[in-house]
């Protein structure tokens, strides 16, 4: 399988990148191809290390600009800022294929005198980024919402479990399925289905939940996990 990663020079596009070159070739993406291919040897020679010399890497991990990458990818995660959705998407929809699965990790989120707080619930008319980045990305069946809590730093140190769960949305059982697939090869992460795209919401408002328990409660890289 080829995993696109848009904005892929990013906490989560390394650490997803090293989790998934054992068996994916993955493509971190960048506005500049030059800084993402600069970056993906980076993290195959990381991962090579952190493997170890015995270990079998069956993918890659490649560069390439964020448009360019599109073309050639099976699954595409979005890492990318709230405020760039409408710009990315509409440069990315004419290039992807239409069996490429889109993947929404984004959290439309900002920080005040209260701490985190989640956008939709603060701004009248604000969408959630699931539900936007199905506007763009048509048809609204290949756009799965995902990978909102996790810690990036837990996820860049591949000798690590996450021990957590990631809740998923999305209209489609197969793509759901598909995708659940490829978060269930990382270690320790187990994809929970929340429920259609249109509860994307339940999802995203968790993050800006979590950042403001661990500053107040000082806790380090905390996710969630149902039990």
């Amino acid at each position: 399988m080829k995993i696109g990663i848009v904005g892929g020079t990013g906490g989560m596009g390394e650490g997803f990148a090293m989790r998934w070159c054992v068996r994916h070739d993955v493509i971190v993406g960048s506005r500049e191809a030059q800084k993402a291919k600069e970056a993906a040897a980076n993290y195959m020679n990381a991962a090579r290390q952190a493997y170890g010399p015995n270990a079998v890497i069956a993918g890659s991990i490649t560069g390439d600009d964020n448009i360019s990458l599109a073309k050639d990818s099976d699954v595409l995660i979005l890492s990318i800022p709230y405020e760039f959705i409408e710009d990315t998407c509409s440069k990315l929809a004419p290039q992807v294929r239409p069996d490429c699965i889109i993947v929404s990790p984004i959290v439309p989120m900002t920080r005040t005198d209260s701490g985190f707080v989640y956008i939709p619930l603060l701004e009248q008319g604000k969408k959630t980024a699931g539900e936007w980045v199905a506007d763009k990305m048509a048809p609204r069946s290949r756009v799965v919402s995902a990978f909102h809590t996790i810690s990036e730093m837990k996820l860049k140190n591949v000798n690590l479990s996450l021990d957590s769960d990631t809740f998923v949305c999305g209209d489609d059982p197969d793509v759901v399925a598909k995708l659940s697939e490829l978060a269930s090869e990382v270690t320790g992460l187990r994809p929970v289905y929340l429920g259609p795209l249109s509860l994307t919401y339940q999802a995203e408002v968790l993050t800006p939940m979590l950042l403001n328990a661990a500053k107040r409660n000082k806790m380090k890289n905390p996710g969630v996990r149902l039990t």
